[in-house]
C-alpha cells in the first residue's frame, strides 16, 4: 500500500486523538509506521483513541499547537520523516461560542506547525490538513476547485481559509527556497463520517447515540445536501499525497481536494433513512423527528472538484455510497451491541477498504 513508503518511517501527527487523527494513526500503524502523536487532549468521551487503546501503541505526547516552544521541541525530538497536521477546532457551532479559541487554534496553531517545520534540518514531508470549508461557499451546483476564492460567512470557515493563506505565505517565504529539506502541501476535505466519531453537533454521532438507546434523533436541516464520504476516503488521499511528495518535489506548495463521487451528494434525510435501515426500526419515522430550530448559519450545498488529485496523484474515491453507510453502521453497531475489540474491528474495516481498492486497481493500493 502506498508503495510501502510508510513502513518503518517516523510519522508525527498533530491532533492524533481526534476522530480523523485516530483513524490515520490506526492506518499508519497497520502500514508499519512508528507514530508520534501531539494533541492537547482527548476531545470526546468515548473516543476512538481510547476505545482503540492507541495511547499504548504510539508515542503519545500531550501539548497545545499554540505553544510553539513545546511543539518545536516535540517535533525536533521525534525527527519525523512525515508530518500530518490535523489538530484543529473542527466544530462549526463551537466557533460561534468560542471564536477566539477557534481562530488561534486553526490559524496561529497552523502557523506554529509551519514555524516548527522551518527549523528541521533533515528531509521531511508535511501534509497540512484544512477543510472544504476554506472556500467561500456561494452554493453553486458544481464543485469548488483549488483555485476558487477562500473565506466564509462563519468563524470556522474563515479560520480554515486563513490557515490556507498562512500556509501559502509560509511556503513561498521559506520553504520554496532551493535546498530546503521539508516538502509540503495541503489537503482539503469535509463531511467525513465513520465509526468512532463522538463530536457534538454531528448528525451521525447524534443518531448513533440515540439509536443505541432506542430513541429518535432530532434533525434541524433535513434537506441540507452534503457530499458524504467515509473517513478513509480523504485519509487515503492524504497518504497518497504524502507518498507523492516523498518521491518528487513536483507538487510542493500545492493544495488538493479529496471528496466523494457526485452520486454521494445526499440530503440529511436520505442519510438518516439509509443508516436507520441497519438499526431495525419498524419505520424511518421512528428513527428521527424534524425540528425547525437552526441557531447558526449552515450552507445548503458544498462539494469539491477533485480533478487535480486525479490528474496529478491518480487518486479517486474508493467507496460507493451504500458501502460508506454500511461501514458506519457496522462499526457503531458492534461498539454498542457487542463485545468486539474495536481496534481490531477498525483495522478490519481498513483491510476491507484496501482490498476493495486493490480490486479496483487504484494506484495507491499497490
Amino acid at each position: 500500500m502506498f508503495g510501502n513508503v510508510y513502513r518503518d518511517k517516523r510519522v508525527f501527527i498533530t491532533g492524533h486523538t481526534g476522530f480523523k487523527g485516530s483513524w490515520l494513526t490506526s492506518w499508519l500503524l497497520k502500514l508499519g509506521a512508528h507514530v508520534t502523536g501531539f494533541s492537547d487532549c482527548v476531545p470526546t468521551n468515548p473516543s476512538l483513541f481510547e476505545v482503540g487503546g492507541l495511547s499504548e501503541r504510539i508515542d503519545h505526547q500531550i501539548g497545545d499547537i499554540r505553544n510553539l516552544p513545546r511543539l518545536r521541541q516535540a517535533l525536533l525530538d521525534a525527527r519525523p520523516e512525515f508530518v500530518f497536521h490535523l489538530a484543529a477546532q473542527a466544530i462549526v457551532s463551537t466557533s460561534y461560542a468560542q471564536p477566539i479559541d477557534t481562530i488561534t487554534t486553526n490559524v496561529v496553531g497552523t502557523a506554529n506547525v509551519l514555524e516548527a517545520l522551518r527549523g528541521l534540518e533533515h528531509p521531511c514531508v508535511a501534509v497540512v490538513i484544512t477543510s472544504d470549508k476554506c472556500y467561500e461557499n456561494v452554493e453553486w451546483p458544481w464543485g469548488y476547485k483549488e483555485t476558487d476564492h477562500l473565506g466564509g460567512k462563519d468563524i470556522y470557515s474563515g479560520s480554515k481559509g486563513a490557515a490556507e493563506v498562512i500556509f501559502h505565505s509560509y511556503y513561498h517565504s521559506f520553504f520554496a527556497k532551493e535546498g530546503h529539506p521539508v516538502r509540503m502541501a495541503t489537503g482539503r476535505a469535509g463531511n467525513v463520517i465513520g465509526g468512532g466519531d463522538w463530536a457534538k453537533d454531528r448528525i451521525v454521532v447524534d443518531c448513533m447515540r440515540n439509536w443505541s438507546k432506542d430513541q429518535p434523533v432530532e434533525i434541524r436541516s433535513p434537506r441540507a445536501t452534503r457530499p458524504w464520504q467515509h473517513v478513509m476516503e480523504p485519509l487515503s488521499g492524504y497518504l497518497t499525497l504524502g507518498a507523492a511528495l516523498s518521491a518528487s518535489p513536483f507538487l510542493v506548495g500545492e493544495s488538493f481536494n479529496f471528496g466523494p463521487r457526485s452520486e454521494q451528494n445526499r440530503t440529511v434525510l436520505d442519510l438518516l433513512n439509509d443508516l436507520s435501515a441497519h438499526w431495525q426500526f419498524a419505520r424511518p419515522d421512528d428513527a428521527y423527528r424534524v425540528t425547525a430550530d437552526i441557531p447558526f448559519h449552515e450552507a445548503g450545498l458544498l462539494k469539491l472538484n477533485c480533478d487535480k488529485a486525479l490528474f496529478h496523484l491518480r487518486w479517486e474515491p474508493n467507496l460507493e455510497y451504500r458501502d460508506c453507510v454500511r461501514f458506519v453502521s457496522e462499526w457503531y453497531y458492534n461498539f454498542y451491541k457487542t463485545n468486539t475489540n474495536m481496534f481490531d474491528f477498525t483495522l478490519n474495516q481498513i483491510e476491507q477498504y484496501e482490498h476493495r481498492a486493490t480490486e479496483r486497481g487504484l494506484v495507491w493500493a499497490r
